[in-house]
């Protein structure tokens, strides 16, 4: 038996700056770092969990500090008009804890707010998180003379789990919309601002006031910004697929064939190619087995409160047609799961109907459609 390559595979290791030094495989995505510098200053990814959101926000972070040795070789290295220059980066990770209690959440923020204070100073009168937050980015930029970069992994953790609980969801996006209100007021002093998340939220926005947040979740160009094309996965992960084909007495093409059909399928466009799902294939590959590890990793228990209020049944979510404002966005009474279940990753859009402005929506693969038929009827 070979073992498995684990200096190789790159498996829930979501920090840059590791993959590079410590010899794991990179499937490179600065090119869409080098879009994103010069098209804009501000903007949100959704994408569904473990999809490869922090491993794009940390490789932003590394960019952003300066540290171009990392990316020698890699697609942004060849454009010469790329400053390398550091700035001041403000990085929140809010996948980081459990939100249970509106004082999680408070004490979360201290936390972040108040370690950036050690470095940037606070002033007498900032008591709030958005006041004190503003202050730390005017302070950052008057300290360094360089704008500041404010990135956040994950933004909507606790008003997820804080579904089918009203006010302390209200609670959550109230001191959130707080927070982030310091982006607009604090405009002229960043260079540049991402926040990810699973979902984007209509009436419960916590970015209210934010209109020049660019939403790149369903554009064609950034389609492929996290996750893995069939491209990526040959061109990386040739030999890996070749072990597996192996030890699973498969030829190479049965083996391709069977990784295509366990994990890939996603769309966030209905131009767009297919994707894998980086967590699953990456296990597959590192252990040579054609397992289910990201339905396995857990059902969000959102999803769980979700679906227990609502009477939907397999064929209805399978074959499920939506208009674009329906899945582009989450309010507090929505009377449907479909935009939560498709943001999530448990649907993906299959096709378009350009005469009714319809997207088709279905399973992406078998992971997702065995491990839904199990989680529905259990």
């Amino acid at each position: 038996m070979t073992a498995p390559r684990f200096d190789k595979m790159p498996v829930g290791i979501q920090d840059f700056e590791k993959i590079r030094t410590d010899g794991f495989r990179y499937v490179d995505k600065t090119e869409h770092i080098y879009s994103l510098v010069t098209a804009g200053t501000y903007f949100f990814l959704s994408r569904p969990r473990r999809f490869g959101k922090s491993l794009f926000i940390s490789t932003l972070k590394a960019f952003y500090e300066g540290k171009r040795e990392l990316f020698e070789g890699l697609a942004i290295s060849k454009h010469d008009d790329v400053s390398w220059e550091a700035h001041p980066v403000l990085y929140l990770d809010l996948n980081a804890d459990s939100f249970t209690d509106a004082r999680v959440l408070d004490d979360y923020l201290n936390l972040f707010l108040c370690n950036e204070e050690k470095k940037y100073g606070r002033g007498e009168n900032e008591r709030n998180p958005g006041p004190r937050f503003a202050g730390i980015i005017r302070r950052a930029f008057e300290k360094t003379g360089k704008k500041v970069v404010i990135l956040v992994d994950e933004y909507d953790k606790p008003i997820l789990e804080a579904i089918g609980k009203s006010e302390l969801q209200e609670t959550f996006r109230t001191t959130l919309r707080g927070f982030y209100s310091a982006l607009k007021s604090m405009d002229a002093y960043i260079e540049f601002a991402m926040l990810t998340g699973v979902t984007k939220f209509g009436k419960l926005s916590v970015f209210s006031g934010l209109n020049n947040l660019m939403d790149i979740s369903m554009l064609e160009q950034f389609n492929d910004i996290c996750g893995l094309t069939e491209k990526e996965l040959l061109g990386n992960f040739q030999q890996n697929i070749e072990l597996m084909a192996e030890k699973n007495e498969m030829t190479y093409d049965e083996c391709v064939q069977e990784l295509r059909r366990m994990y890939d399928g996603y769309h966030f466009h209905h131009k767009g190619v297919g994707m894998y799902n980086p967590f699953s294939v990456l296990n597959a590959l590192a252990f040579y087995e054609f397992s289910s590890e990201w339905f396995k990793s857990g059902t969000p228990k959102y999803l769980v409160a979700l679906l227990q209020q609502h009477d939907y049944n397999l064929e209805q979510l399978s074959h499920e047609n939506v208009t674009s404002d329906l899945i582009n966005s989450i309010d507090s009474d929505n009377a449907s799961p479909i935009p939560m279940i498709y943001q999530s990753g448990y649907l993906t859009i299959k096709g378009y109907d350009k005469e009714f402005s319809e997207y088709i929506l279905g399973f992406p693969n078998k992971e997702v459609e065995e491990g839904f038929t199990k989680f529905l009827f259990r």
